[in-house]
């Protein structure tokens, strides 16, 4: 079978209908158990995998799923997966505090690869939990809300930006003095908690960067904002600069940052240098 964009789409519209009725409750929100990626999975984490996982075997599909609560899984033939190195990389919740507690900025994230290492991802889906918006694209061929084109902002260093920083509690005093030439600036700093959503917001225009310092983020969280942030005319990148590189694995965690391209230069200027 081959792995289209339309569906990934309705495996995450699937997903949603599925925990829907989980978002917000004491029900959804329950710890369950230590996750593969390292977070404690709740409730609402495990039914939408386990829900996930059903529906790729109901299809009949070869292919290695990476995913947040699992790990690793081969659904289906695994030497036909490794032959044809079909991959899937989800968060089937991408922001599971705030899915649990009501807070509306979460989401479904589903990126697919064709080959071993993040390069290889050509398609990706991220589902907004509370508008159902769907933001996709596929490599090349640019990046969508539901059918609407999208492209980043056109803002720079000069003008009135709107980032996100994500960092650890225990960094935050490690780090303020590093930021302290972004926050001195008339920008609006927000903290959102759905890192997968968030690159997406770059991708449409609404946020102007994103400085995820998190040395746990987890390729799971990222896998399918960074086509689709990309696909939009964007740029994600290392802190030291590069570019985000590396074998598709749950094990795969880095810090990132990430931005409209008139903020790149800005951006690696003030804090590729100094973190």
């Amino acid at each position: 079978m081959e792995i289209t964009t339309n569906f990934l789409k309705q495996l995450a519209i699937n997903v949603y209908d599925k925990i829907y009725p989980l978002l917000g409750t004491e029900e959804g929100g329950v710890k369950i158990s230590r996750g593969a990626g390292g977070d404690i999975s709740m409730n609402i984490d495990l039914v939408a995998e386990e829900y996930l996982i059903q529906i790729l075997e109901d299809q009949e599909l070869d292919i290695l799923l990476i995913s947040e609560e699992i790990g690793e899984k081969y659904i289906g033939d695994k030497k036909e997966a490794l032959l044809n190195d079909h991959i899937l990389i989800v968060d089937p919740v991408d922001g599971s505090n705030n899915a649990s507690r009501g807070i509306p900025y979460c989401s479904i994230s589903i990126a697919y690869a064709n080959g071993k290492s993040i390069k290889d991802i050509v398609k990706a889906v991220v589902l907004d939990l509370n508008s159902k918006d769907i933001y996709w694209a596929e490599k090349g061929k640019g990046a969508f809300i539901n059918e609407k084109p999208i492209h980043v902002s056109q803002r720079d260093f000069l003008d009135d930006c709107v980032f996100e920083i994500n960092l650890a509690t225990k960094s935050l005093f490690k780090y303020f003095e590093k930021l302290r030439s972004l926050f001195k600036k008339n920008y609006k700093v927000r903290v959102l908690g759905s890192s997968a959503l968030t690159l997406c917001q770059i991708a449409k225009g609404s946020i102007d960067a994103f400085i995820n310092l998190r040395e746990k983020n987890r390729l799971v969280d990222v896998a399918a904002g960074k086509l689709i942030l990309e696909e939009a005319g964007g740029e994600i990148f290392s802190l030291t600069g590069n570019k985000i590189e590396g074998d598709l694995s749950i094990f795969l965690k880095f810090p990132f940052i990430a931005s409209n391209k008139k903020l790149v230069s800005f951006l690696k200027k003030e804090l590729c240098s100094k973190i």
